[in-house]
């Protein structure tokens, strides 16, 4: 590929279809997470970015080498590793004496960081601690949110809608009952930020609906929230933004009640029911022509051969 004022040009048709997987498109790909490590990660830290690693395949990637920067003051390798992969969302990393167990979540928009939310780790208990039977690789798991600060306090909706991205997965039109096998389950309680991940298992009830039973299956993180760099309102504004095709057209004169059941109002004109059709009978057939008087002759008499 060249750059020719600005404007990378491809020289194959290898490079074209490259250029055009990352161009803007109405549906947007799957988004996809890079996970690094800083300079100084322990032990704890790597096996954390190991089992989300395994939670968010196929999308995402691993990077093994430690990085050496500190995203909340400089954040352009950042920037650049993301362009480098395609990623817009990452998850970094790091410990040191100040702020021990530390990950950074994170997202990005145009390749420029949006949101950042550093959570510290307090407990933590790995897949491989967990000894059960695990979900296969790319499940789509269900994401469940219990605690009022989500819907009250700024900074954990942000967080919400920032790991609701991070894990959500593929879109998918329809999923079958067999496929809901994964659970993420995120409390916020007194401050802190309990995340479980569970298996659901669908047990016999005596009837046609299953009775489900939900065994842990690690990760197990107890976070606590550090710092915040969320993005101004305008500018996430601007981040969720549709492009007028996919917007649904509005549909007039239609609703819908509680229950779904969907009515349809029709506009009429004024009908004049002097000339409505209606059924034929001979007894109601207008005559044609004026009247005419016929005078009243006597019977003749007729006779009648025996």
């Amino acid at each position: 590929m060249t750059q020719i004022g600005g404007v990378i040009k491809p020289k194959n048709k290898r490079s074209k279809r490259f250029l055009e997987n990352r161009a803007p498109k109405l549906t947007e790909n799957v988004k996809n997470a890079m996970i690094m490590k800083g300079g100084n990660a322990n032990l704890t830290v790597s096996q954390a970015l190991k089992d989300i690693y395994a939670l968010k395949k196929p999308n995402s990637v691993l990077y093994k080498k430690k990085n050496i920067t500190r995203p909340f003051e400089d954040s352009t390798s950042l920037e650049f590793f993301s362009k480098k992969s395609d990623s817009s969302l990452f998850l970094f990393g790091s410990h040191n004496k100040k702020r021990p167990n530390n990950l950074i979540f994170g997202r990005l928009f145009d390749f420029h960081v949006l949101d950042m939310i550093e959570l510290g780790i307090e407990k933590y208990a790995s897949l491989t601690d967990i000894k059960t039977s695990k979900c296969p690789e790319g499940t789509k798991p269900m994401l469940v949110f219990a605690g009022d600060s989500f819907e009250t306090d700024n900074e954990h909706k942000r967080l919400k809608s920032l790991l609701t991205d991070f894990f959500r997965g593929p879109a998918v039109s329809t999923v079958r009952l067999a496929g809901l096998e994964h659970v993420l389950h995120f409390t916020a309680l007194e401050g802190k930020i309990y995340m479980r991940s569970y298996r659901s298992l669908l047990k016999k009830s005596g009837c046609r609906t299953p009775r489900i039973e939900l065994e842990e299956i690690g990760p197990s993180f107890d976070f606590v929230l550090r710092r915040t760099h969320l993005a101004s309102d305008d500018l996430y504004k601007k981040a969720h933004r549709q492009p007028k095709a996919l917007k649904p057209k509005k549909k007039k004169n239609i609703s819908h009640d509680v229950f779904g059941t969907k009515y349809g109002r029709l506009h009429m004109q004024r009908q004049d029911l002097g000339k409505l059709q209606t059924r034929k009978m001979k007894g109601l057939r207008k005559r044609r022509g004026p009247k005419v008087e016929v005078e009243a002759q006597p019977a003749e008499a007729v006779k009648v051969d025996e």
